[in-house]
C-alpha cells in the first residue's frame, strides 16, 4: 500500500523492497532503520526479516515484495513517487531481475513521476546498460560529505531523465562541486535524537554553487532534535528560511516543480 509522504520533495512513497545496510556516515541515524524496528514490533509482515546487527537491525533485512509491484498500476491520478523510502533499490542483495521488474512498472505508468535515491551509485552505474530507462524516472544519489563525491560521477554516467543530489543530512562542506549533468540539488540538516549540526555556511555555499550552475536548489530543513523544532529555526539569509526554496528564492512545491532534463552524454 502506498502512503502519502511527509517528505517535502515528494508526494507518495512506494516500497517494492525494504531493508538496507549502513555504508557511510549519512546512515548513522537512519530514520528507516528506526521505523522498521517499530513496524516489526507492531507485527508488520513487510518488516519481519531482521538484518545484520552490525549494519542493519530488527525488521530491516533486505527483502523484495513482488506483491507490491502492482500498486502504481492502480493509482488513477498522477503522482510524484519516492521509490523505496525504506530501502535502496541498488543494494547488492536486490536481484537484478527484480530491479528490472520495478523499472518495467515505472515504464508502464508514464502518468507518474518516480524518484529513486541510492547510496549505491556504483552498482547502479554497472547495471545501467541492462536496464530500460523510462522518461518519467528521476534518479539521485546521497552526498552527505566530501568523502562520497565519487557517487556523483557514477550518477552522471546513467541515462536518467533527471539526475539529482540529496545532500541530506549535510555533514560537512561541499566546495567546488561539479554539477555538470545534475538537474536538481536537495539539502537539509539531520533531525531526530543525536542529530549532528549543520553549518549555515555549508548550505549557503551549496545554494550559491547551484545558482552559478543554473541548477534548481531545494532547501528542506535545518534539522534538530525534533522535526517541528527544526522547521522553526531561521537563518539570517532570507533565501534559507524555514520553508523549502528553490534557487530563485521562491517557495517550491514538489507537485508543481520539474527540474530540467539531465541526460547522460554519450
Amino acid at each position: 500500500m502506498s502512503t502519502r509522504s511527509r517528505i517535502e520533495w515528494t508526494e507518495t512513497t512506494w516500497n517494492p523492497t525494504t531493508g538496507c545496510d549502513q555504508v557511510s556516515r549519512g546512515c548513522d541515524h537512519c530514520y528507516a532503520l528506526t521505523l522498521a524496528k517499530r513496524l516489526k514490533a507492531m507485527g508488520s509482515e513487510k518488516y519481519s526479516n531482521d538484518g545484520d546487527a552490525r549494519t542493519s537491525g530488527p525488521g530491516f533485512g533486505v527483502t523484495v515484495h513482488p506483491a507490491s509491484l502492482a500498486e502504481p498500476l492502480r493509482w488513477k491520478q498522477p503522482r510524484l513517487v519516492f521509490v523505496n523510502s525504506m530501502s535502496d533499490l541498488f543494494h547488492a542483495k536486490v536481484p537484478v531481475d527484480f530491479i528490472r521488474r520495478v523499472f518495467a512498472v515505472m515504464e508502464a505508468t508514464p502518468q507518474h513521476t518516480y524518484q529513486v535515491l541510492t547510496k549505491r551509485a556504483r552498482r547502479m552505474k554497472r547495471l545501467a546498460p541492462g536496464l530500460r530507462w523510462p522518461d518519467n524516472l528521476w534518479v539521485g544519489t546521497s552526498v552527505e560529505d566530501d568523502a562520497v563525491l565519487d557517487r556523483i560521477d557514477d550518477l552522471r554516467a546513467v541515462p536518467a531523465a533527471v539526475r539529482f543530489l540529496s545532500c541530506e543530512p549535510l555533514l560537512g562542506p561541499l566546495p567546488e562541486l561539479d554539477l555538470t549533468g545534475i538537474g536538481w540539488v536537495i539539502a537539509g540538516g539531520e533531525s531526530g535524537p543525536g542529530a549532528r549540526p549543520m553549518s549555515a555556511e555549508w548550505v549557503q555555499d551549496l545554494r550559491d554553487q547551484c545558482q552559478r550552475a543554473g541548477v534548481p536548489f531545494f532547501f528542506k530543513q535545518w534539522g534538530g532534535r525534533t522535526r517541528s523544532r527544526s522547521r522553526n529555526i531561521r537563518s539570517t539569509d532570507s533565501c534559507l528560511s524555514s520553508r523549502s526554496r528553490t534557487n530563485t528564492g521562491e517557495p517550491s512545491s514538489p507537485s508543481a516543480y520539474s527540474p530540467g532534463p539531465a541526460k547522460a552524454s554519450t
